[in-house]
């Protein structure tokens, strides 16, 4: 199974804040909550381009 590296983005700030393996297969893109530094709280974060 291949995997690839994608990157999580603060959908507040922009700022790049996670890296995560990803199957790409995957056919949708991830959105989490997570923290931001930046922001200083909890937001969704969700996978680049």
């Amino acid at each position: 199974m291949a995997k690839g590296k994608v990157f999580l983005i603060c959908s507040e700030c922009l700022s790049r804040n996670y890296s995560i393996n990803k199957s790409k297969n995957a056919t949708t893109r991830l959105e989490l909550r997570k923290y931001c530094p930046q922001c200083g709280k909890h937001t969704l974060h969700k996978e680049s381009k």
